[in-house]
Parts: structure tokens; sequence; C-alpha cells
């Protein structure tokens, strides 16, 4: 019992802080565990307290705006996070129903949730979800956001829901042009729809993205037939929306899901699964707190707090010095996490990070954690402080822009073991063996100080080093000499010029197709690539202007490195730009991608304004709405297979 009040003052305190202030001091992932802990000890002791946040659906509403009562009860979701918890779900129904029955699924926004009113075509009023039955009126706010249709077709009477979002790319512009960053997402949409002055709502550029239909003065049969009325009246619909027939289709499309998370411009944190036929949602009725025909299946967190312990200072291989966050441990994304990068010194004066705070640590899939925020400030907290001196050679630093470099040039030896690592790894000339650690090796022991000497090294060489017999020499000699057999897009990457990343050497080799014309390249051509603005084009253009790099590039030829160097593909595709969407009846899509490349086309993953063609097969989706939106031209297969000929 102790530990159940414990669990509740606590649990209450969090959700104060969350749906009241909109401050939250937890993740989302911690609160579950917690509450699922409260969950637990009630079955087990057959108890629930009076104030117990198992009681309620929600939040309060903030008493500063007018109160608001729902047509209908806005329910809670049952939740699940693993694959055997949705298979004992799905055997659940299909005990009461007989069989598998049709289940719709789409994504799961974090955002805020939303009830918008229309009456005689008009929006009436919008709130906040607020207790499930009564929310804050946020009206005028709602009509700032521009998915939010002021009117629809429809004139009958009928509330729709849907999440209010801030897109990752509008909080990110928001944060450049604003002192005071957002901590996340959607704490950015949270704030901004509780903010009593409209004008400071629309200045964070939200979205609604609508997923249901609360009440209506008409029959509505399936979630489907409600997904596509809710089109038709003109709201924005965002993610993968599918009809399920099988537990084998429910895993496929989790699988996509999870796979496709990282590549979506909003935050979601998992799926919800519904019972498509409304009838039998009507036999499967509801619990106190949800309803027993739809479940959400929550992702693993991509998002904690923890306690920075501690900043180092790193050296990179370009001889930029960087801030490294020292963690308390935290399981994040099934991953325990004990480091995370802070950026630069400007980024964590901007966002009051110190030494000592709990602090939001995000990550997605396998990109580095990053430190977005504080949650909690203690009075020990220190100030983090930038470097005086290169923690590799002790030479002093200079400040270009935000970042700090070492002033020690070729001196310092942690930039030349990190660039020779860099060299060495496997989507740069890919010479397995050549570790940071034997990077090291060879530089202070060998004198290895430039990279064409590792195509010098000798059995004697290497035996000189600790560790190293006769297998690994000729291990890593065998390494060395099938890496001079490359690629020039592989070459571009290892030889580390600034910024230069594995797709845009790939790029630079599909523009420029050769060394020689990259040397020789202008900053004007180099612009011209997707993605490429004028630092990354003065980044390149500089480095083939210097004369040591230029020696650099001689002597690693002389060695013997060698790559295919292709002429330029000309052909009914030349100078085009082109996204392929929905499915094509005689081409798979790489056999597509295949027959434009060689007739000089581009392929491109997304629409943008830089793509000059789109071709739309069957069930093409929002990529041909965005290029019909852009002007774009859009042609279908026959006329592809016309450009063939």
């Amino acid at each position: 019992m102790d530990r159940m009040r414990e669990l509740v003052d606590l649990l209450n305190k969090y959700s104060y802080e969350y749906y009241v202030l909109d401050s939250p001091t937890v993740s989302d992932s911690e609160y579950d565990r917690l509450y699922d802990e409260l969950v637990e000890l009630e079955k087990q002791t057959g108890v629930v307290l009076d104030d117990s946040p198992t009681k309620r659906i929600g939040g309060e509403p903030l008493k500063k705006f007018e109160q608001s009562r729902h047509l209908n009860k806005l329910y809670s979701l049952d939740k699940c996070q693993s694959l055997e918890g949705f298979e004992e779900w799905i055997n659940r129904l299909i005990k009461v129903n007989g069989k598998f029955p049709e289940l719709t699924a789409e994504y799961k926004f974090d955002g805020l949730t939303l009830n918008l009113l229309y009456e005689n075509g008009k929006l009436v009023k919008a709130a906040t979800r607020g207790n499930g039955e009564i929310g804050e009126v946020v009206t005028e706010q709602v009509k700032t956001i521009r998915s939010v249709p002021l009117s629809i077709p429809y004139k009958g009477k009928v509330e729709f829901q849907g999440e209010g979002i801030m897109k990752l790319s509008s909080l990110e512009n928001y944060n450049k042009n604003n002192p005071i960053p957002l901590k996340n997402a959607r704490n950015g949409a949270a704030g901004a729809i509780r903010n009593l002055d409209p004008k400071e709502t629309a200045k964070r550029k939200l979205d609604v993205f609508c997923y249901n239909i609360g009440y209506s003065d008409f029959e509505i049969t399936t979630q489907r037939g409600m997904r596509d009325f809710i089109k038709e009246q003109g709201f924005m619909t965002e993610g993968e929306f599918a009809v399920i027939k099988s537990i084998k289709e429910a895993e496929d499309y989790i699988r996509r899901a999870e796979e496709n998370r990282p590549k979506l411009d909003y935050l979601i944190d998992g799926l919800v699964f519904k019972v498509n036929d409304i009838s039998l949602r009507e036999n499967l009725g509801y619990t106190e707190k949800f309803p027993r025909w739809a479940i959400a299946y929550k992702f693993k967190a991509d998002e904690e707090t923890t306690i920075l312990k501690d900043v180092i200072w790193q050296i990179s291989r370009t001889g930029k010095i960087n801030p490294l966050a020292i963690l308390e441990p935290v399981e994040l994304s099934g991953a325990t996490v004990k480091r995370a990068t802070l950026n630069n010194i400007d980024d964590i004066k901007k966002k009051k990070i110190k030494i000592g705070s709990r602090v939001f640590v995000r990550r997605s899939n396998d990109v580095i954690p990053e430190v977005m925020g504080v949650s909690e400030y203690h009075d020990t907290d220190r100030e983090i402080e930038p470097p005086k001196k290169c923690p590799a050679c002790g030479a002093d630093v200079v400040k270009k822009g935000v970042f700090y470099y070492c002033a020690g040039g070729e001196a310092c030896s942690s930039k030349f073991i990190k660039a020779l690592t860099h060299f060495a790894s496997k989507d740069a000339m890919d010479i397995e063996g050549l570790s940071e650690k034997t990077s090291e090796a060879l530089f202070n022991e060998l004198r290895i100080d430039s990279f064409s000497k590792i195509y010098d090294l000798t059995p004697s060489d290497l035996e000189k080093l600790e560790g190293y017999k006769d297998k690994k020499i000729a291990n890593l000699l065998n390494a060395i000499e099938k890496s001079k057999d490359t690629t020039l897009a592989r070459f571009i990457y290892a030889i580390g010029i600034e910024g230069i990343g594995k797709k845009t050497a790939k790029d630079l080799t599909k523009k420029f197709n050769t060394l020689e014309k990259l040397k020789n390249a202008t900053k004007e051509e180099v612009s011209q690539i997707d993605g490429v603005g004028e630092i990354l084009a003065d980044n390149v253009v500089s480095f083939f202007k210097d004369g040591k790099n230029l020696n650099m590039l001689d002597s690693l030829i002389s060695k013997g490195i060698s790559f295919e160097e292709k002429s330029v593909k000309k052909g009914s595709f030349t100078g085009q730009k082109v996204v392929l969407t929905g499915a094509l009846s005689k081409y798979k899509r790489s056999e597509a991608k295949a027959l434009i490349e060689e007739r000089g086309g581009e392929v491109a993953d997304s629409v943008s304004k830089g793509v000059t063609l789109v071709i739309a097969g069957e069930d093409a989706g929002s990529k041909l709405d965005k290029a019909m939106k852009l002007g774009i031209k859009i042609i279908d297969e026959r006329e592809f297979e016309k450009m063939l000929l």
C-alpha cells in the first residue's frame, strides 16, 4: 500500500506537469512504466485509491480557458508493447467474434488531441481532449492552423478528432529563429494550442492530422468509410492507412512502420489498430476506460530523461572540437545509452544545459543520441565551459562560427588518427582491421602520418606492434592491398572533405564522373547538386585548391589506387530528376530505376522542387498529390515505356 500511495502521488505530479503546465519532467515511457506498475499492484491487492490516475481518462482541463463538454466521450486506448501482447488482444476479439475480425491500422501521432465541431458546414468550436468529457475551448488558436478547414461540404452536425502536431521541420525552423528553443515537437504543439495569444500559435506553423469522428448525425458503418469521409471534407490524413485481414498482415504493417518512422517529418509513438466494422464494435463494447475494439501498439521509447554527469571535449578528424555528454546510463530504443551529442557551445547556452541537470535525450534508430533540452535543474548544477586548449595535443583553440578548432594543425595527433580511421572505414576505403586503436599504434610507433604511407607497410613493420602475429599481419596487409581497387564515390568520402558524407560523395561522382573534373569544379557547379549549399560547395572547392591536399591525392594514386570513372550517360532522361510512385505493372521499382539511370536520369526518393518528372503507377499516394501541388510533370506507365524506346 505504501508503494501504491507513492506511485499515485508521483503519477499525479507528472500528469499535472504534462497536461496542465505543459512542462513534463519525465518521458512518456518512464510514466508508462510507473503506471503499469500501479495497475499490477491494484490487480494484486484489489484496492484502487480514490485519487489513482487509473480512474481517470485524462488530465484536468486548464482553468484559464472556457470549458466545453464533448458530444461524445473521448476514450483512451488500451496499449501493448510487443507482438505477444498484440496477439493476446487479437485472441480476445476472436473469442467474441468467432474469427479474425477485419481491422484497420494507422499511425499513432505524438501531439495534442483536438475535438473539432462543425455545424452547417462551419467550424464552430475546437477543444482539447481535456479529461475525455470536458476540454478547453481553443477555437481561435486552431483557426490559425492552415490544415484545419474553416468550412466543409457536409452541412450537418459532426465532431472530428485529430492530433495537433508540430512537424520536425517546423520545429527546426522555429528553433533557428527564436532565442528560447522548444524541447521537442510534442511540447511545441501543446504549448502553441494552449497559448492565450493566437498569434503565438500561428508562429509555430502547426498541422492537424484527422483520424476519427466522435459524433455524427448520420450513420457510419466502417472505419474505412469514416476515413474516406474525413478526406472528402478536406482534412489532412497523414500516414499509411491499411485494412488488415490477418495477423501476418498486421505484423508486416508494424515492421513497415518501424522502418519508416525515422524518415517521417513528424513524431509517432506507435500504431492504432481498430475493428473496421462499427456494428461489431458495438457488440465488443467498452471497459470503464477503453474501447475493447481498439488498441495502441507502442514503439520502444526514442526519448528518455537522465542526468548529465559531465561534458568532455573530443577532437574530430577535421580538427573540430566537439562537446560530448556523459550520461547516467539509460535504456533508449532497446540500447543502453551512456553518451550523447551536444552540437556546439551556442546550442548548449541556447538550451540552458548544465552539468548535473536532468535532460531529455532522443535517439532514432542508429543515429547518435542527442540532448534535446533540460527537464529539471538542481541547486548543484554547473555551467558548461568551452575548451581553452586542445584535449589531444594541448595547442590553443580558435573559434570559427559556433565551433572550436585545434590551432595545432597537422601536429595534432588525434586529428590524423581520426582521419586515418575514417579513411579506412567500411564505407570509405574498407580496410578491415585498421581500427582507431590500430591507427593510433601506426602513428605513435611507426610514424605513419599520411594516408599513402599505409600502402608502404611491410610484415616486419607490423611485427613491431603489440598483438600483431603472422595471421593478423597478413589479414591487414591483404585488406590494404584490396582497398586499392575502389570506386570514386568511396575515395571522395575517404579523403575527408569537411561536411561530405556518403550521399554527397555519390552525388559529386554522378555530377563530375572523374576526379580530374571534380578537382577543377567551380563553386557554382558544385552548388547545383541538390542538398549542397554554399558552405559545402566552399569546402569542396577549397579542398582541391590546397596544395597539400593535391600532393596527398597524387601520392595515393601513385600507390596504385584506381577507380572506374564513368563517362556521362546521355539519353531520354538526361537532365531529369525523377520520382517513382505507385506500382508499375511491367517493372519492379529497381528495374525502372536502372532504366532511368541508364538513360541519363537521376532517381530521387521524395518529391521536392528540384524534381522534374514523376512516374505514377497504380495506387500512387501522397507523392503524386505533392507533385500536382508543385506543378511537376506527371506521366503514366505507358508514357514511361515510350521514353524507353
